[in-house]
């Protein structure tokens, strides 16, 4: 067990991270989201109104902070965590419109089919989710045109039916469906945990770490994965709406089974940090260089919103 010194260490380095990491994603998208002055205008100011100054953006700080096992250059993590971050991004833009899960505030703002229309909403998802690609392929994000198809290739598959997309089906099915607690689990694991995986395979990629050298990776992101939607269902129950940034208890309105609902209140608080335990045995075989991993770890579950 880490020390309180050397666990306010983490927590510092997580912080100033963190913080690198918001500003800079930030930057990236309004450089990659600028706005053309033609009829696609807004296109673009739909596609930034989603995607610059929100969120915690966990997805591009665990490519940073697996990057930083291998010695990634921070510019090239940015890259893919910015690809990363308009799928997921694309993803919250779709879950949001009224035929999906019909939520009016995302991220403390109006949706973005609210803000401008349904039908510049589903063009700004597609156009995220085109882009995330786009970016992946482009040589500056790797020199190596095999890191960069393995790059598409992983964020694809976690994107599509095996992963995200399918994930979402399984919660829409699950209004109408009594889902036991390993039915939920697999489709947290596709909707939610999906994307944190490549978040973390995607730093090893980048260093063109072989699939068998990944496993402890691999072991990390589905465990990490997991205790942040136990985190998640328990702030929908008792979070507040103003530091969510979103509206809450709805899949409790909606009839469907999650963590809380299956495990109880404290069963579930017990099962995530018993996750996050895991997670950080599997970074055993790593020194000082995982201490943002670890830090990562212990603040999926300690966050507030």
């Amino acid at each position: 067990m880490a020390s309180a010194d050397g666990d306010s260490g983490e927590t510092r380095l997580l912080l100033a991270t963190q913080a690198e990491v918001v500003a800079g994603i930030d930057r990236l998208f309004d450089q990659l989201l600028s706005v053309p002055a033609d009829p696609r205008e807004r296109l673009y100011q739909a596609m930034r109104h989603a995607a610059i100054a929100g969120g915690k953006r966990l997805r591009p700080l665990l490519v940073r902070a697996a990057g930083d096992l291998f010695h990634v250059d921070h510019r090239v993590s940015l890259r893919v965590g910015a690809a990363v971050e308009a799928m997921h991004v694309y993803s919250l833009i779709h879950d949001d419109l009224p035929c999906m899960d019909d939520d009016d505030i995302r991220r403390g703002k109006p949706t973005v089919h609210k803000a401008y229309d349904e039908a510049t909403a589903v063009l700004a998802g597609d156009s995220l989710h085109a882009l995330a690609f786009e970016w992946l392929c482009d040589p500056a994000t790797s020199a190596d045109p095999f890191v960069r198809s393995e790059l598409c290739c992983e964020l694809a598959r976690a994107a599509g039916p095996a992963g995200m997309a399918g994930g979402q089906m399984m919660d829409l099915a699950a209004e109408t469906s009594d889902f036991d607690l390993r039915t939920v689990t697999r489709l947290q694991q596709l909707k939610t945990g999906a994307l944190i995986a490549f978040s973390v395979e995607a730093g090893a990629i980048l260093a063109r770490i072989p699939p068998e050298g990944r496993t402890p990776l691999r072991g990390y992101a589905r465990d990490i994965g997991l205790a942040f939607q136990i985190a998640d269902d328990i702030m929908d129950v008792e979070g507040d709406e103003a530091l969510a940034g979103k509206a809450l208890h709805k899949d409790d309105a909606a009839g469907k089974a999650t963590f809380v609902t299956l495990m109880g209140l404290e069963r579930a608080r017990e099962q995530a940090t018993a996750l996050v335990d895991q997670a950080i045995a599997h970074l055993s075989g790593y020194g000082e260089e995982a201490a943002l991993l670890r830090a990562i770890a212990r603040y999926v579950v300690e966050r507030d919103h």
